[in-house]
């Protein structure tokens, strides 16, 4: 009778429990540091792509581990150039990642979660059902995947990460902050933390809980609202978490990290486009160092959300200017291919 082994996610180890593998199996610990490096810095998807180890470590590596590499199974390209990825994970769920290139910068905006639990009215990810945390691994395979797409499509390096993709991020912190900790480290792909952003839509609690670890990422808030009846009205997590205790969290983080918050805001036809919305936001932008993104609104089918006129959007930028907030009109990208903000949704 001979014993069958079940392949563990080699991934999942830390170096120093691949150096016990090794030397367990009668082998040098030293191979370890090779197999990671093959692992993280590589983004190697098969043993048999670990070209300077013997075939027999590999066969070994084989018969006691797997690699649960995502797979893009499909890749769209947008006349702006942007590039929509459907990503296959190892248990054949699919989550959406979008590589984005202007003139001066190539970004990443990877997905957290399995759909969203968070019901956001006007975003299409919303109507999906959670189905999972994506695993740190899954999460630094986006970004690799479309660190190789930069370099092979544009010939640039990637140059920043958003989390602004499928899924709340802080709702899978854990595993957003691994990954952001292998995506940092130079044994991984070796990316400066300042060149990344996490976008919540303002969970107080997890805002103070990043402060107190003192976390160098960038924060992005996806506010819409600065007055709570039209917030609650359509993101309904403010019922939960308020304007005032997010707020309270934003002075908390300011307060621990001296990092300025970005709010990334949607001004539509009939919901917040009126003097009063404005003049609440420039409010809400005073309680810590902040800056705001306008973002173009990308329709998601049943027509219930619209841009506002070009005259609300001056309104917005006037008023905010005028008080010394800086404020910039973000155009959408990729949105003849759904890639645009708010449009992840697996369509196909």
């Amino acid at each position: 009778m001979t014993d069958t082994v079940t392949p563990r996610d080699i991934r999942k180890l830390k170096i120093e429990e691949l150096k016990d593998f090794f030397v367990s199996q009668g082998d040098k610990a030293f191979r370890a540091q090779q197999v990671y490096d093959w692992l993280w810095i590589k983004s190697a998807k098969a043993f048999d792509q670990m070209t300077n180890i013997s075939l027999e470590t590999r066969e070994l590596l084989s018969k006691h581990f797997v690699i649960n590499h995502i797979k893009v199974d499909k890749m769209q390209r947008s006349e702006d150039g942007t590039i929509k990825n459907a990503v296959t994970l190892h248990d054949g769920l699919i989550v959406e990642s979008v590589l984005i290139p202007t003139e001066k910068r190539i970004t990443a905006c990877v997905s957290s979660q399995v759909g969203c639990s968070l019901a956001c009215k006007f975003c299409a990810t919303a109507r999906l059902k959670r189905q999972r945390n994506l695993s740190a691994d899954e999460i630094y395979d986006q970004v690799a995947a479309i660190k190789e797409q930069a370099e092979l499509f544009y010939g640039r390096p990637l140059t920043n990460i958003v989390f602004m993709g499928m899924g709340e991020p802080l709702l899978n912190y854990a595993n957003v902050t691994e990954a952001i900790s292998k995506i940092t480290n130079q044994k991984g792909l070796g990316m400066a933390t300042k060149r990344i952003t996490v976008s919540t839509v303002g969970i107080a609690k997890m805002i103070m809980k990043m402060a107190d670890d003192g976390v160098k990422f960038n924060l992005a808030v996806s506010l819409h609202a600065a007055i709570d009846k039209t917030r609650s009205s359509i993101m309904p997590i403010n019922d939960s978490n308020s304007l005032t205790e997010l707020g309270e969290s934003l002075k908390y983080w300011y307060q621990k990290t001296k990092s300025k918050v970005t709010y990334e805001y949607v001004v539509w036809k009939g919901i917040n486009d009126t003097e009063e919305h404005a003049y609440a936001l420039l409010k809400f932008c005073k309680l810590v160092p902040s800056k705001v993104n306008l973002i173009e609104y990308n329709p998601i089918d049943d027509g219930e959300f619209k841009q506002a006129s070009d005259q609300v959007l001056t309104m917005y930028m006037d008023l905010l200017e005028r008080n010394g907030i800086t404020c910039r009109v973000r155009k959408s990208r990729g949105k003849d291919i759904d890639a645009a903000c708010g449009q992840l949704a697996n369509k196909g």
